[in-house]
């Protein structure tokens, strides 16, 4: 059948893919369970945002973590689902561009932007470890009643930077391993 869910295809007996094919295979399991918890995440945040506006209306109760906690479960759910977005080549293209071009063209251009992301995520990576580093050796918190440890949204933030720089990683050593294979 072509639904995809064969026993023959999801059976226990197939053994996951070794090598590069079971890098992905991996990180696509990995990826999975992140976009739900980030679902979950997000449910979470309009929970707390819609509590908040509850109780200072009706109740006239002023809350002091409600923002906070809704931007830490954004930023993680962002951050971290990054990478399976990527996977799907899901964030923001210009696709009049590509369907303009030829396709040994286009070829070019998606490894020349893959290269660039690559290397912008890197850094933000590499970035957000220094600053994940400080607020943690030197306990930085919120400026705010509540003051949360800031270690939590930047570990988030360093996770799905780092995931997502793996995940562009993985695409560039794919298109170029492909190309060098023949067909």
């Amino acid at each position: 059948m072509a639904h995809g869910l064969d026993p023959a295809e999801t059976g226990p007996t197939a053994a996951p893919p070794t090598g590069a094919a079971g890098i992905e295979y991996w990180f696509s399991i990995l990826n999975q369970l992140i976009v739900l918890i980030a679902s979950i995440a997000l449910v979470g945040a309009s929970l707390v945002l819609t509590y908040s506006v509850i109780v200072r209306y009706f109740l006239h109760i002023s809350t002091d973590w409600q923002d906070e906690m809704s931007v830490f479960l954004i930023i993680g759910a962002v951050f971290m689902s990054s990478a399976a977005i990527q996977a799907r080549r899901g964030h923001v293209a210009i696709e009049a561009i590509s369907s303009m071009l030829p396709p040994h063209v286009n070829r070019i251009r998606l490894a020349i932007v893959d290269i660039m992301s690559l290397a912008f995520c890197g850094f933000f990576a590499w970035k957000s470890w220094t600053l994940l580093e400080e607020a943690w050796t030197e306990n930085f918190h919120s400026g705010s009643s509540w003051g949360p440890p800031l270690w939590v949204p930047y570990s988030l933030m360093t996770f799905g930077m780092m995931l997502l720089t793996l995940q562009i990683l993985l695409q560039v050593a794919n298109a170029l391993l492909s190309r060098r294979t023949p067909a």
